[in-house]
């Protein structure tokens, strides 16, 4: 969608010159709930996810999880269940639910570490795992590199170095 594209019917089109983070003091005087940049992330994060990463993950058979675990166990060839979860930010149920169905289609192998009750479970991505990996990543380079050259090279390098420093401050 070009950046000047018209919004959704029904929408109001969006004010791309005023932004009501410019003066904002320490209490957030003037925010909005649909403003708050935990809200405007969420809607962004949702709508990529149904308009660019879902479409090429369902070309190949994955569902956007699958994808996400497939990705993530590619670059790093092996990642404990506990290190999984976390960098992929869903719950330990869909993780574990998703490592299942991968396994079962033998793209993924899980082994226990361990013979203590509390063995851990070390999550590695097979050959067949990443065969698929390599066929779907040009797409998914595709799809984010159409969004974000929505954005002018000055806007992607404060979009970037923005969320870079946020992610550091929470980390």
């Amino acid at each position: 969608m070009p950046r000047d594209a018209a919004p959704a019917q029904g929408q109001p089109a969006p004010d791309l010159t005023a932004s009501p983070w410019t003066d904002l003091d320490e209490a957030g005087n003037g925010l909005t709930v649909d403003n708050f940049l935990t809200t405007m992330l969420s809607q962004l994060v949702t709508a990529l996810r149904s308009t660019v990463t879902k479409p090429y993950a369902e070309q190949f058979g994955l569902t956007v999880p699958e994808w996400r675990i497939l990705a993530l166990l590619a670059h790093a060839r092996e990642l404990p269940f506990s290190e999984l979860v976390t960098q992929s930010t869903s719950d330990k149920a869909l993780v574990s639910r998703t490592l299942r169905l991968l396994e079962d289609r033998g793209l993924v192998r899980l082994t226990s570490a361990g013979n203590t009750p509390r063995k851990k479970l070390i999550c590695a991505i097979t050959e067949a795992g990443s065969a698929l990996h390599d066929q779907v990543m040009p797409l998914a380079r595709k799809g984010q590199a159409e969004v974000i050259r929505m954005l002018s090279p000055e806007e992607r390098e404060a979009v970037y170095l923005g969320l870079r420093k946020l992610l550091r401050a929470q980390a």
